[in-house]
Parts: C-alpha cells; structure tokens; sequence
C-alpha cells in the first residue's frame, strides 16, 4: 500500500518527538543507577501507571485481539481479562509492599528477602529466567507483531522493519534511561488511545453502527454461535474448552498478582506507597477496559468486511493479519497516518520498557552484583546502554524465529504459571526460602517445554511414535490452560516440599527484612521478636476492596461490551455498578494510606 504524504508527515513527526525526548533526557539519566532504572523515585501515580498501561498496549495485543475474536468469539479476551482479579491484589496487598522494599528490580528483592548463598544464586538466575528468557520471549512477539503489520501496511520486508524498528528503540532507550520511557509513555498511550478509538469509530461507521454489527455477524453461517459471547457459554464450545475458561478465570489470575518485571519497576520509581498503589489501580483500569474494547470492535467489524467465508488465503492462515488488512480497507488519507503512528507508538512503548527493564537486570542483579561490584555510576551507566543493545539485538534473533503471537501469549502463561503461587506467599509466610523459588522455577520451565521432552523421548526410542502421538493431543490448544493449571498445581506441590526439606533463612535475616517492610501474614516468631513492628493495615479490609475493585473492573469490561453490542439497558446498567465499584475501591485505598 503506498501512502499519501501527509501521512508520512505524520509518521516521520511522531518519530521525531520520541526520538527528541530520548535526548531531553539524555543528562539527567546518567546521574546514577537510581536514576537511569527508576526515575530517581519521583513519578507521581498518573505517569507511572499511565507508563505501565502503555508498555501493556503493546502491538501484539491489537493484532491478538482481533485474532481471539475471529477464532473464537469475544469470550477469547478471557486470555487477559483474567489478570485483572489479580492486579487488583497487587492495588490492596503488594504495591505498597514493593515500595517499601526500596529496591531498583525484583531481582535485588531477592537478597532484601532470603539469605546466604542460596539467596544470591537465586538472584542470578531470576535475572537470566525473566530479564532474558522470558522478556526476549516478549520482545520477541512484541516484534513479530510490528514486522506483520508493516507487511500488510507498508509492503516492508520483514528483516527491514526489524533494522528500523529496532534502531529507534535503541536509540531513546539507550540514551534516555525510565524517565525518557516514562515521559514517552505517556505521549503514546495518549496517542495510542486516540488511534484505536477512531479505528474502532470507522468500523462501527463502515458498518452502519452497533445493531447492525450485531444482526450481520449473527447471520453469517460462517461464524460460530459464540462469536458475541462475552463470557464463556458452556453450550457454544466444546466442554474441554469450557472447563479451561472457567480454569483461566478462577486460578490463573495468581501469576498476575504481586506484580513483577516491567510492572514493579514503575512502583519502585513512584513517589511513595500511596502513588505506587493508585498507579497499579489507574493501570488495571487503563489497560483492561480503556484500551482492549477498541481492538474487539475492529475483531467484529473484520467478520463483516474480512468475512471468513471469503477471507483471502493469507488471511486464513493468519488470523492476526486481520487488524492491518482491516486499516488498508476502510481508513482514509490522513488518518491512516495517525493510526499507524498510534500503531508505532505502541510498539515504542512496549519495547522501550522491555529493553530497559532488561537491562535493570544484567547491570544491577549480574554485572554489579557478581562482575564488578566496585565500579562508577558513569561505568554502570555505559554498562547500562550496551546491554540495551545487545538485549535488542537478540530479540530481533528472537522475533525471527517466531510464528504467532497466541502461542507466545500461552507460553509465558505457563512460562510462569508455576511460580505464582510461591512469589505471593514468600511476603506472607517467614519459611518459604530462596530453594523454593528456585525449584518452583526450574519445574515451571521444564512442565512448559512439555512438548519437547515429547519429542526428544519420541526420537531417541524411549517412547513408541504411537504413544507419543498420543502424548501430542495434550498440547493441542484446547489443553493450553488445563496445562498451565497442571503446571502451577503440580510446581506448588513441589516448592512447598522443597521449603519442608530445606533450611529456614537466618533469623536474624528474616528480622531485618520484616521490620522493613512490614508485611504481616504468617510470621510467628519472627513477628514475636520484632514487637515494635506495628501492622496497621486491616485485612478484611483490603480483601473487601479487592472484591469491590474487580467488580468495578469486570462491571466495566462488561458494561462497555453490552453497549457495543447494542444492549444498552444491561450495558448502562452494568457501568453504573461499575461506577460505584470505583468510588467504593478508591475509598478503600485511600483508608488503607491513612492506616498506614
């Protein structure tokens, strides 16, 4: 597709601006490590969790969006619209915990929490298995996104849009440290939320509107009976594929909970406990209502002007090809300029954070602490900026290897699955121990790569190529999250034996952190010992605000969808208990800083 110039114009102005901010921050982001990873800790809530959201609207999400609802139905979004029950505890239990930890990355927690050997080589490898398996991972679908997207928009190679892409993000990145991330953040996020939303206007334009969205998906024969389904409908689907919904709901959203990675460094950075929490809840808000409707909207609207019975061969073979198709069909000059731009913004954002992030962990949790441990900031700081570089080359090697961008999303939910539960009892319970988290992560890792051993076993004659078809049908997608529950299960059973059998911190050690950070919970004689610990917060309370916040978060999601599909009683209906959800949880909040 060959664009007008005004768009160009203002593509090439977008890329100007970010660019010019990296360098505006240039000074300021080598006066130390503090200040190049968490902004000096001055972001007041609204920069950090505008920054958080953004990093969220990454250009996988829109391009995954409308795929889950091409495949599936809306119902599929359920793939993150489960992890908002588990921010939410991170508004009313963990944010404030984090920062109180004082710390730059939840890999240097590690040593604040456990102690001895154990502790530090549990720190290294928590910088390796999230600031680099997991994060290239990310990055890596972050990238396919943006090289599929420019295919279809731009007519780009692929290997050119990574050169492109790659190098601006490098180029802010590197020079700017968080603050640059933050203040760009919120340039794009503004951008992005504009672009998506006058997207989705077009399309319910080109459409003629809510109703009649609704009447011609209806009756299309082609798509399935469960296309506008907002929540799982156990009589639309296959019951395997109910049960997993119903799975991902009720027990996943645990890994979401303390928070960690990209998230947390924007709690470390804020200005103080209260601004960490409202910046996890104006995240949670932002980033699960704000900005995925828009996205489904042009899912829908692709059933009617992409229809599946129609769909062109590369469409069918790639559903997520349907949101860049979708902008080739219906935006005029002008707009598609902002539209792409808001489309670069969110890869920017997403990236940008990523690198960053990553970086924070090889400095800080590998080189400072194990390599060089007396060195300068200016050292640190150099050290700092190569490793963005090299994080970004090995996540265009990663990008190239990489097909779809749903398969990434389930990995890094069972990636992970199995460490949930031992990352939010380790604030709460004095015994769990570094060789917990280290077994639950080696376990994790090796249940989701599942289908490897399969093969592996399969190939050097260990299994029949019968059985080991056979073993092949659980990895088929309608077993991904009774695989992931399997793995967060079955890793729960093992951290928890591994912390039976294993030596307890040093008291004294324990004593330390719990006097410092205060987190209540199961603490015995730990508590016992450090009398002049006060623990003001009120339990029943923050689980009374966790209940009230979820349901101002899903009344929401779901109020906003029903008015999308042109049920405005019961949508109208729906965000008015949303409303009072907000004004009841904030309340809430703001009872829990006092008691603090």
């Amino acid at each position: 597709m060959n664009l007008h110039f005004i768009d160009w114009t203002i593509i090439v102005i977008y890329g100007i601006i970010i660019v010019g901010i990296g360098l505006w921050f240039s000074k300021k982001a080598g006066e130390g490590l503090e200040e190049y990873f968490v902004a000096g800790r001055t972001l007041p809530w609204w920069i950090a969790g505008t920054s958080i959201a953004a990093t969220y609207f990454a250009t996988d999400a829109p391009l995954a969006a409308s795929s889950l609802v091409r495949q599936y139905g809306i119902y599929g979004n359920w793939l993150w619209w489960y992890e908002a029950s588990g921010v939410m505890m991170l508004v009313f239990f963990y944010a404030k915990l984090w920062r109180r930890a004082n710390v730059i990355t939840d890999a240097e927690f590690i040593e604040l929490r456990y102690s001895g050997k154990a502790a530090s080589i549990l720190r290294g490898f928590t910088a390796v298995y999230h600031g680099l398996l997991k994060n290239l991972i990310v990055m890596g679908f972050v990238l396919l996104a943006m090289m599929k997207f420019s295919q279809v928009i731009l007519g780009f190679d692929p290997l050119y849009t990574l050169t492109i892409c790659v190098s601006v993000a490098i180029i802010y990145t590197m020079t700017s440290g968080l603050r640059g991330v933050v203040y760009t953040d919120l340039m794009q996020f503004i951008l992005g939320v504009l672009g998506t939303f006058v997207f989705a206007g077009l399309v319910l334009y080109e459409v003629g509107g809510p109703a009649e969205l609704v009447k011609q998906i209806s009756s299309m024969e082609a798509n399935s009976p469960g296309t506008l389904d907002l929540l799982p409908q156990s009589d639309h689907m296959s019951s395997l594929q109910f049960i997993s919904y119903i799975v991902l709901i009720l027990i996943l959203w645990s890994r979401s909970a303390q928070g960690d990675g990209y998230l947390v460094q924007r709690l470390f950075a804020a200005k103080d406990e209260k601004q960490s929490v409202l910046a996890a809840l104006w995240f949670n808000f932002a980033a699960n209502v704000l900005m995925t409707w828009p996205w489904i909207v042009v899912g829908l609207g692709s059933l009617i002007i992409l229809p599946l019975a129609t769909a062109s061969p590369e469409l069918l073979a790639d559903p997520e090809l349907a949101y860049p198709m979708m902008i080739v069909e219906i935006v005029p000059v002008g707009l598609k300029g902002l539209i792409i731009a808001s489309f670069l913004s969110a890869f920017m954002s997403t990236m940008d954070t990523h690198l960053c992030w990553g970086a924070s962990y090889m400095v800080n949790d590998i080189y400072k602490r194990f390599m060089n441990k007396k060195a300068t900031d200016v050292h640190y700081i150099k050290a700092s900026r190569w490793s963005i570089l090299i994080l970004a080359i090995f996540a265009a090697l990663t990008a190239w290897q990489m097909e779809s961008i749903e398969r990434g999303w389930i990995f890094i939910i069972q990636l992970t699955a199995g460490i949930a539960i031992v990352m939010l009892l380790r604030w709460y319970w004095w015994r769990v121990n570094p060789w917990a988290e280290i077994s639950a992560m080696i376990a994790s890792f090796m249940l989701a790569i599942g289908q490897f051993w399969a093969n592996l076993f399969e190939k050097i004659g260990f299994i029949s190529s019968e059985t080991h078809e056979e073993i092949n049908v659980l990895f088929s997608s309608e077993y991904d999250m009774l695989r992931a529950t399997f793995i967060l299960v079955a890793c729960t059973v093992i951290w928890v034996a591994v912390t039976l059998l294993t030596r307890p911190d040093s008291k004294e050690h324990l004593q330390n952190f719990y006097r410092k950070v205060r987190p209540g919970g199961w603490w015995g004689e730990i508590a016992k010992s450090c009398p002049e610990v006060q623990i003001t917060g009120n339990a029943a309370s923050n689980w009374l605000g966790w209940f009230l916040g979820i349901i101002f978060i899903y009344s929401s999601i779901l109020g906003f969808g029903y008015l999308v599909l042109n049920q405005s009683v019961l949508g109208l209906g729906l965000l008015i208990i949303s409303v009072v959800g907000a004004i009841l949880t904030i309340s809430l909040a703001k009872k829990s800083f006092k008691e603090e």
